[in-house]
């Protein structure tokens, strides 16, 4: 993706920034870094893209060694005395508390804002609203906004390293992360898998996310399984061209025996303006135990939950089932970043 560069910022050139002549009032070091210096330490995470092979690597290896500490300690001391911001200007259950979690695990502390006792009820914007918080001087924040590109622009007037825990329809990185770690420790590597895809494409951010992670690595082919009208969105496709094999197909009885990973996604209600569509679209993709059980090849299943109809509770005796634990792994990768990000 290309990258423009002016006055100390940094944008990414998929959309136009909106905040160009406001002063970046922090030193933090751009969020597209030389690749050599291995560290994410004050970096604002805000792309899947923003990854390398060796940061993906790194993070998942600082994972496992913090899932033994935490096994054996309980709470560690890497970030006593840091102080994390809680931003969640959409809902959130997996992401919110995993981050509170990590946190605590890590030995740190967490503000959480409440979004409804908050001003943005009496019209304060939300561009405020973030400057305030980072006035208090928290050592990180992780925000979520239904805005496309939010934490991007927002990022240049805050001082504070900014996690973006989605935005909108469009990139939810730390998801991406946790998703390839669970494939990571379930086949011991990630190079050379083949992945499918499933559900609302077109209207998910974890799709896209998921896709920027794994074009990382090499030899993976990727299925975008879904009816035409949830298709993967043009702009991943250009952004993966070149680097991993992928087939958009709206079958998965056609591809389910290639897999080694099934990912299935929730039809996004939230993300469309016309409930006719949403309603149209409704059930056009599902899978059960017993429809799994007709293959004589069953992959690994996952989901970036919530689920609503689109994967039934009866595939979760499956010994393939690997959504509960890829939950739990959010625990353990973001408590990686965060150290990473903190410096710590």
């Amino acid at each position: 993706m290309a990258v423009k560069r002016e006055s100390g910022k940094i944008y990414f050139s998929r959309q136009k920034p909106v905040f160009e002549s406001l002063p970046n009032r922090g030193l933090k070091p751009s969020s597209r870094r030389c690749e050599a210096m291995g560290t994410l330490k004050g970096h604002d995470i805000i792309s899947a893209l923003q990854f390398t092979r060796e940061d993906l690597l790194r993070l998942f290896n600082l994972a496992e060694r913090l899932r033994e500490e935490i096994r054996e300690k309980g709470i560690l001391d890497y970030a006593k005395g840091k102080i994390m911001a809680t931003v969640f200007l959409e809902p959130s259950t997996r992401t919110k508390l995993s981050f509170t979690f990590a946190m605590v695990k890590l030995g740190g502390r967490v503000i959480d804002f409440d979004v409804s006792r908050s001003s943005l009820a009496k019209g304060e914007t939300d561009v405020d609203t973030l400057r305030i918080i980072d006035g208090y001087d928290p050592d990180v924040i992780v925000l979520r906004q239904s805005k496309p590109g939010f934490p991007e622009q927002i990022a240049p007037m805050i001082r504070a390293p900014i996690i973006n825990a989605g935005d909108g329809p469009h990139e939810h990185p730390t998801q991406a992360l946790l998703d390839v770690y669970t494939m990571w420790r379930e086949f011991g590597k990630v190079d050379g898998l083949t992945v499918g895809i499933m559900g609302d494409l077109k209207y998910g951010r974890t799709p896209s996310s998921l896709s920027y992670a794994l074009s990382k690595f090499k030899d993976v082919t990727i299925y975008y399984i879904a009816p035409q009208a949830l298709q993967i969105r043009e702009e991943v496709l250009k952004n993966i061209e070149g680097k991993v094999e992928y087939h958009l197909v709206n079958d998965l009885s056609e591809v389910i025996e290639k897999l080694d990973v099934l990912y299935v996604t929730r039809l996004q209600k939230e993300r469309f303006k016309d409930p006719a569509e949403y309603e149209r679209l409704k059930g056009s993709y599902k899978i059960d135990a017993a429809y799994l059980k007709k293959f004589k090849h069953i992959p690994v299943i996952m989901h970036p939950l919530p689920r609503v109809w689109e994967l039934d509770p009866s595939v979760d005796e499956l010994p393939q089932a690997r959504y509960f634990e890829q939950a739990r792994n959010g625990l353990y990768i973001r408590a990686a970043l965060i150290k990473e990000v903190l410096g710590v």
